[in-house]
Parts: structure tokens; C-alpha cells; sequence
């Protein structure tokens, strides 16, 4: 395996996930992500609750020009996953504590990932949330150097990026899985 000097590889990032308490990761081959009109249009349905709410999210951050503009920059990534089984379909719980491991685990790695790839940029499960209510609009984002954009609010249909990363997107009846990215180099 290729490796330069000061970078890790691919299986050190993978590892290092996996310390960080992510149950699935991959590599990613950040110059292969496409940004998808359907994609970005589902936000705005606002599903999630996070659309026209933060800065992390659309329409804050720009268009889809923005979000490839963005990831033009990009060659190499780390694909994470937090995987949970459920009791039920409607083991809200679970959900709910699944999505707060996933992000406590996603910022910490960040922190680090912060630290090995300056300049490094994380999109996560869902809109940004440092913040327990964010600035926007009335105020510039008070962490801008940790805000965390959502992966589907730039275009990317998570679906195809775990498949193109090898992993699934769902892992099984009965689970649930956030997934999130740093992209890097």
C-alpha cells in the first residue's frame, strides 16, 4: 500500500475509527463522490427538520455548485458508521441513543482528524449540531472551524456512497445506522 509521509493508511484511519467507537468504516476515494440534484431537492421537504435552520445545512451553505466547488478539493476520505439493533420498528429509544453516540463519537474523531488533516471536512448524519440552537440567520456561526454540513444537503445519496465504499448502507432487519464522512488530503 501506498503511503506518504505523515499520512496514515487506509487501514490505520479504519482502525483508528474503530477506537474511536464507530462500528463499521471504509476509505473513501473522495474524487468519485457526484453531487445529485434529487438528493439536494429532498431537503427541502425538510424531513429531517434541519432544513433553512442551520448553517451546515441547505439553503445556508450555498447551492450544489458549492457543495462540488467544495469537494473538488478532496482526494482521499473515511467513511464511519454507528450500527444498532432495535428492539422494534418503534424503539424510538434506541434511535434516539444511537444518533447521540454516533455524534458524541463523530465530533471526537473530528477533534482528531482536525489535528492529522487540516482543512479536513466532515458530513455527517443530518444537519450540524454543536450548538443546542444554532445562529443562523441572525449570526455568523460561532464554531465554524467544527461545523459538521450534512451529507445529503450536498447531494450525496449516502446509499451509493457506502456501496461505493463496500459497506452497506443498511446492515439488516432490525438495525439502524448513521453514517457520516471526513474528507481529507
Amino acid at each position: 500500500m501506498r503511503r506518504r509521509k505523515d499520512n496514515m493508511t487506509d487501514e490505520e484511519l479504519v482502525a483508528m475509527a474503530g477506537e474511536y467507537g464507530f462500528d463499521c468504516s471504509a476509505p473513501m476515494d473522495a474524487t468519485k463522490l457526484e453531487v445529485l440534484e434529487d438528493v439536494r431537492a429532498a431537503c427541502e421537504k425538510n424531513l429531517c427538520g434541519a432544513y433553512n435552520t442551520t448553517w451546515a445545512c441547505p439553503p445556508a451553505f450555498g447551492d450544489l455548485d458549492k457543495s462540488r466547488e467544495m469537494l473538488a478539493g478532496f482526494k482521499r476520505g473515511l467513511l464511519v458508521q454507528s450500527v444498532q439493533e432495535l428492539e422494534d420498528d418503534f424503539d424510538w429509544e434506541g434511535i434516539e441513543a444511537l444518533g447521540k453516540r454516533h455524534s458524541e463519537n463523530f465530533q471526537k474523531l473530528y477533534a482528531k482528524m482536525r489535528e492529522l488533516y487540516p482543512g479536513v471536512l466532515a458530513l455527517g448524519a443530518g444537519g450540524c449540531k454543536n450548538c443546542k440552537k444554532c445562529t443562523y440567520p441572525d449570526s455568523p456561526c460561532r464554531f465554524p472551524d467544527r461545523m459538521v454540513y450534512s451529507m445529503e444537503g450536498f447531494g450525496l445519496f449516502v446509499t451509493q456512497v457506502c456501496r461505493d465504499c463496500g459497506i452497506p448502507y443498511n446492515h439488516g432487519r432490525g438495525t439502524m445506522t448513521y453514517s457520516g464522512c471526513f474528507l481529507f488530503e
